[in-house]
């Protein structure tokens, strides 16, 4: 048997020391694993700090409304700013279904996020408006623009986002309708059902608090209050079925 020789207790007494010391120290094991995340996910922060977004705009001078843009972010922020050309900026938060922002991320997918040759019918026809779509996900971003396209992608698409705009419109009209022109909201409310009636609008449903408002409100002609009341329970039997 060999003698036990102090050379050898040296390494295991300084491993058995250290193993001490990290036990006594495992809240400043656990910091500095926190601290070491953190800084790992600096860059990445950095890259994309604020998630992928899709945007679309049309201008259309002379129209009514001239500039319509749309913006949706892969974490389920929106805004929309519809107005005149000569008008302010003014984008406002709305919000977009799980189902829909998925939809315009797989079509945008497809699209291949817009890096993509002019999808332009390229021929000489009416103004139509001009039409961009744009996506930015950190430093990358691409873009299309198009005055008429047969790219079926790119038509569905666009015709979500148009409906989303158009949906905002009737929601702001009915909205202030309500509070300013009570006599006018018969108005308002027969042309969200025509909307309703083409298929235009991507999500109704988002318009069910102020038809309520408006059903239950005595201050309102019966006539409106009959329309609010069968539009609500025309979506809410939509999305049971």
């Amino acid at each position: 048997m060999r003698p036990f020789s102090a050379g050898r207790a040296q390494p295991r007494s300084l491993f058995a020391h250290l193993i001490v010391t990290m036990t006594r120290n495992r809240f400043l094991l656990r910091l500095f694993g926190l601290l070491a995340g953190a800084w790992l996910l600096v860059p990445a922060a950095r890259a994309n700090p604020g998630g992928a977004t899709v945007t679309y705009r049309r201008v259309f001078k002379s129209s009514t409304p001239e500039f319509i843009e749309v913006k949706i972010n892969d974490q389920g922020k929106a805004t929309f700013d519809i107005r005149q050309l000569d008008e302010d900026a003014d984008p406002e938060p709305f919000e977009v279904g799980p189902a829909v922002q998925k939809k315009i991320f797989d079509l945008a997918a497809e699209m291949k996020y817009f890096a993509i040759a002019s999808i332009d019918i390229q021929k000489k026809i009416a103004n139509l408006g001009q039409k961009t779509f744009r996506y930015e996900n950190g430093a990358e971003v691409h873009e299309t623009s198009f005055n008429y396209t047969i790219n079926p992608t790119a038509n569905q698409l666009m015709q979500i986002f148009e409906g989303l705009a158009r949906q905002q419109q009737d929601l702001v009209l009915l909205q202030r309708q309500a509070k300013f022109d009570r006599l006018g909201v018969n108005d308002a409310l027969m042309q969200f059902e025509s909307d309703m009636d083409h298929r235009l609008l991507p999500e109704p449903e988002r318009l069910l608090p102020v038809l309520d408002q408006i059903a239950a409100d005595s201050h309102f002609v019966e006539i409106a209050r009959t329309r609010a009341r069968a539009l609500a329970e025309r979506i809410r039997n939509s999305r049971d079925n």
